[in-house]
């Protein structure tokens, strides 16, 4: 799905709710008021309702912004403030689930008009705060690498491998929009927003005052209670990840792959690093000129043919085992079955490793890895890269029987909203996967194999 069609089913929701809000409910304040209402009402439903089916990407998101915030502000006038984000960062599920729940109120708020003039207050506030993100985002595009963002007279022109976070998140992973689109679309919003604003005391009100403070706050407690299923007690129900059951991770991986191989360089920009002014010229003419280009003075940027597949996470999909060497490539060729334990982060560190952590792995994981090893089948654990010494801790703690694997912290992210959580793969393909609170007995996954 694409975002013209989104914002198309949006606007035939928003005209049919404004026909029966003007026209069958008779409030006829005003009509592109009570339009916009319903319009940016159903886009937050939806914008919240996707990021609610996976919280934790969300999180994730928040994460790698506050990172980036505490390298900004780090070696600036403003870097006294630069060790809060860390601090934040641990709490961004909490956020997550804030902003989410937040999102989706407000939605509801904004079509039945439950208390304008905080509504609105809350809409501005909200708007504005995503176009500070979705614009961060696609300026740094301007921001050379060793370059920090507040130094406007070292920005050069937009080069997409700039960015430091590549997307906002803005409809979680059901669609992934270009920076630029993403901050547009905030910026689009700052409209409504001020007419709210200034016009919210003649917003359609639907229902009693009653009514409207039972219907926010019933919901506000069913998105809280959906979202914390989808990483509390469950992963998502619906997944919009490239690593969803049913993939053949091995086709893909080789598809995606190929397709790389397939990319050719068709030319070069040039970037001059102290004025920023920039030239392009083919391939031929740059082995020609390039030493009157030298590589302290002008920055070289490959001009690419276009894939014939766009590259997801299972791109990079590769674990380093005990050897040192990759042990995906036979994973996936392998025609048993493979039970692999992800745990994007082990919580604790060497010799005082978390007591709840552990015993989710001792209650929840062992039995069943245990059980699958003693009938055949192959067991590895995989982690973020971490200290060797470390993760052989870990493994003694839980008296783990099988190797772990380290790799990206991010992919193993992608692959299962739990840690630890488990997927099973056979012939390169994902049978299933399992939050380890909702893991079942080993002889119950007789019906997945």
């Amino acid at each position: 799905m694409t975002l013209t069609t989104i914002l198309s089913l949006i606007t035939a929701a928003a005209i049919v709710l404004t026909g029966i809000t003007y026209f069958l409910l008779k409030h006829k304040d005003s009509l592109v008021l009570s339009f916009l209402q319903n319009w940016t009402g159903a886009l937050f439903l939806f914008s919240g309702y996707v990021k609610a089916v996976d919280p934790l990407g969300t999180a994730y998101k928040m994460e790698q912004y506050f990172a980036e915030f505490e390298v900004t502000f780090a070696d600036t006038a403003l870097g006294f403030i630069a060790p809060m984000f860390p601090f934040l960062a641990e709490y961004s599920v909490g956020f997550s689930v804030f902003m989410i729940v937040l999102e989706i109120v407000l939605g509801l708020a904004l079509i039945i008009g439950f208390k304008p003039k905080l509504t609105a207050w809350l809409f501005w506030l909200i708007v504005v705060f995503f176009t500070i993100l979705t614009g961060f985002t696609f300026l740094t595009g301007y921001v050379p690498s060793g370059v920090n963002f507040f130094a406007f007279g070292e920005w050069v022109p937009f080069a997409e491998t700039n960015m430091k976070v590549t997307d906002c998140g803005c409809f979680g992973d059901f669609i992934k929009l270009e920076p630029f689109t993403s901050f547009m679309k905030d910026v689009a919003l700052l409209l409504p927003a001020f007419i709210f604003l200034f016009g919210y005391r003649k917003m359609h009100q639907l229902g009693t005052a009653g009514i409207r403070t039972a219907a926010t706050g019933l919901l506000a407690v069913i998105t809280l209670l959906y979202g914390m299923s989808n990483y509390v007690w469950d992963i998502p129900g619906q997944d919009f990840r490239p690593f969803k059951v049913g993939t053949d991770v091995a086709a893909v991986k080789q598809a995606e792959m190929d397709a790389a191989a397939a990319v050719q360089v068709t030319g070069y920009r040039l970037v001059n690093k102290t004025n920023g002014t920039a030239e392009e010229m083919s391939t031929a003419d740059f082995l020609k000129s390039f030493k009157e280009y030298p590589e302290d003075t002008w920055e070289y940027i490959q001009l690419k043919s276009e894939r014939s597949i766009e590259p997801t996470k299972i791109s990079d999909f590769e674990m380093t085992d005990q050897t040192g060497d990759d042990p995906i490539p036979a994973m996936l060729a392998d025609e048993g079955y493979t039970f692999l334990i992800v745990a994007y982060k082990l919580k604790g560190d060497k010799g005082s490793w978390d007591p709840g952590y552990v015993a989710e792995w001792m209650e929840n994981i062992q039995p069943v890895a245990k059980t699958a090893l003693a009938a055949g089948h192959k067991v590895a654990g995989m982690t973020k890269l971490n200290d060797p010494a470390a993760i052989e801790d870990f493994r003694k703690t839980i008296g783990a029987d099988y190797p772990f694997w380290q790799g990206d912290d991010i992919m193993l992210k992608t692959i299962i909203r739990s840690n630890p959580g488990v997927v099973l793969m056979k012939d390169g393909v994902i049978l299933n996967k399992w939050h380890h609170a909702k893991l079942p007995a080993f002889e119950e996954m007789n019906e997945v194999r």
